[in-house]
């Protein structure tokens, strides 16, 4: 394995950001009000209206599935990469891991952030989906005997076996954010929705550089 990863804070940065976005307000702050000149009709003189910002559109409930679906998602990465370092025999595995960790992390605070500001669209979310609860359709986990293997392995076996499964479950996040990225109304789910997919695109090349050595 002879390309060396860049562990790099830009995704942290990323998703710190959408954090502080998150942790405002109840609501997105208005925009002043401004003057807007109207034309009068013919031999009418032009009127001057004080036009405001329009709402903002209520979060759709994919959305809302999207986030909740997502801190799971996100919580199994954590759980993968929290192994490397006692098992992980390569350095650049381990720094690999070390980013998923601290991203990840971030991102979680900002998801849950923003499900703490949207009540009312998380209530309205549930109740379209009939009260629904669970973690089904969540593409990419990795299921309990693959996790149970991760755990058993060591050295070049455990390397191999993470961005096997890494990688899988990085696509599996890509699938979730293509069926809900320019579909929805919220400006900070987009934000995210579109920041989960350039960050785990670039880390499937860098795993899949990594297992050809």
């Amino acid at each position: 394995m002879r390309h060396r990863i860049a562990v790099t804070g830009a995704v942290v940065v990323m998703a710190a950001g959408v954090l502080a976005g998150c942790g405002g307000g109840d609501e997105p702050e208005a925009a002043p009000s401004e003057s807007v000149l109207v034309p009068g009709r013919p031999g009418e003189p032009n009127k001057t209206e004080l036009k405001g910002p329009s709402k903002p559109a209520e979060p759709t409930a994919a959305e809302v599935r999207f986030i909740q679906m997502m801190i799971p998602h996100h919580a199994q990465a954590l759980e993968m990469s929290a192994l490397a370092p006692d098992r992980a025999s390569d350095g650049q595995v381990r720094s690999l891991a070390e980013r998923i960790d601290a991203a990840q992390k971030v991102e979680i605070a900002a998801m849950k952030s923003w499900l703490e500001k949207n009540p009312k669209a998380v209530l309205k979310a549930h109740g379209e989906n009939h009260g629904a609860h669970g973690t089904g359709g969540m593409a990419g986990m990795a299921t309990p005997e693959q996790l149970k293997q991760l755990r058993d392995a060591r050295g070049a076996a455990f390397d191999e076996l993470y961005l096997k499964l890494m990688i899988t479950h990085h696509q599996g996040a890509i699938t979730m954010v293509k069926d809900v990225v320019d579909k929805g109304t919220d400006v900070t789910v987009q934000e995210m929705a579109r920041d989960v997919e350039s960050t785990q695109l670039a880390e499937i090349g860098r795993m899949r550089q990594l297992q050809q050595g």
